[in-house]
């Protein structure tokens, strides 16, 4: 990698208490999600031009972080056998990342790196079953970290575009979901302790998992996480659960109450890491969210998807609220200007 941690002014993120900080300074994470613009582009059919004219999009409009799956399903780029040996990565995948990231650090954009998913161990592809019995093996799960989680980290660790790692997208449904193995949460679990551990111990890139539904939250908190690791470093960095409309009934509605009301605790960082901009219910609106998430401490929001990949909305759906936001947190969101 050529590019310096120090490039455009972008310094490194860490947390203090329940809040991001850069440079001793507030740190409001005004993000989105960009997960794909082609499935499983790293290490497949990367298109750096398009990437970039959506940074400068993005950077343009007040976001200052995107969360992207650098692996959407596990198909590409990573080397997995059938047994769920996991032997690194393909030099056009990491081709890829380092073109991401520089891309990245020139549009003053943190990127929320979000490794594996539910759709790793989901049956519908042919690599389901390798990805089920790495989840499920110890030793294949020290594989994946020696081969590959710990090559991403030292290719990257001095990168300050990388604010964190997101362990896995919405593990709730490897768990629940028959088509994806309903693998128990106590080698989920397990397997997110000793990434979390093993990161920590190489670096100062922060860590969380992208929990789908709050309910779920407690399998990794630190008593969670440490009870397979016994070491303080296995535990997350800040918490980052998803919200969507038909949660609604059972959890209620996040941006209303505070992480701690939500069930997401008070003493670590707590973001929202997806949720829909076209899903305000009857007599709010994206803005009123945002404002009142503010307000009640959530450090960040990350709207599902900046680029359209579904039904959820897009990047206009979430111009009003991002007009808002910046016009009076400007020194929260950008707070190296």
């Amino acid at each position: 990698m050529t590019i310096k941690a120090s490039d455009n002014g972008l310094k490194r993120v860490y947390v203090e208490g329940d809040k991001f900080k850069v440079d001793g300074k507030d740190l409001w994470i005004n993000g989105t999600n960009t997960p794909w613009h082609k499935w499983n582009d790293f290490g497949g059919d990367f298109d750096s031009n398009w990437w970039n004219s959506h940074f400068a999009l993005l950077s343009s409009l007040g976001i200052n972080a995107v969360r992207i799956w650098i692996s959407c399903d596990g198909q590409v780029g990573i080397n997995i056998d059938n047994k769920g040996y996991v032997s690194g990565a393909s030099d056009l995948y990491w081709q890829h990342l380092d073109e991401l990231f520089e891309l990245a650090q020139k549009h003053k954009l943190y990127i929320m790196a979000t490794v594996t998913s539910f759709d790793h161990c989901k049956n519908h592809h042919e690599n389901y079953d390798s990805w089920r019995k790495l989840h499920m093996s110890s030793k294949m799960m020290d594989a994946y970290i020696e081969n590959f989680l710990l090559p991403l980290v030292r290719r990257y660790k001095d990168i300050t575009a990388l604010w964190s790692i997101d362990l896995c997208n919405e593990p709730d449904w490897i768990n629940e979901n028959p088509e994806c193995g309903k693998l128990p949460w106590s080698k989920l679990t397990e397997f997110y302790a000793k990434c979390t551990s093993a990161i920590h111990r190489e670096s100062d890139i922060l860590v969380t998992v992208g929990i789908g539904v709050i309910k779920n939250h407690q399998y990794v908190t630190d008593q969670a996480m440490m009870s397979f690791v016994n070491d303080k470093g296995a535990c997350l960095d800040f918490f980052s659960p998803h919200h969507y409309p038909w949660m609604i009934e059972a959890f209620g509605i996040p941006f209303y109450v505070t992480p701690k009301e939500y069930g997401a605790g008070n003493d670590k960082p707590v973001i929202i890491a997806e949720f829909a901009p076209k899903g305000a219910v009857d007599g709010s609106s994206i803005e009123k969210d945002y404002i009142r998430a503010f307000k009640n401490g959530w450090q960040g929001l990350m709207p599902w998807t900046s680029n359209g990949v579904d039904v959820c909305g897009d990047i206009d759906d979430m111009r009003p609220a991002l007009e808002e936001i910046i016009r009076d947190n400007r020194d929260l969101i950008f707070p190296w200007d």
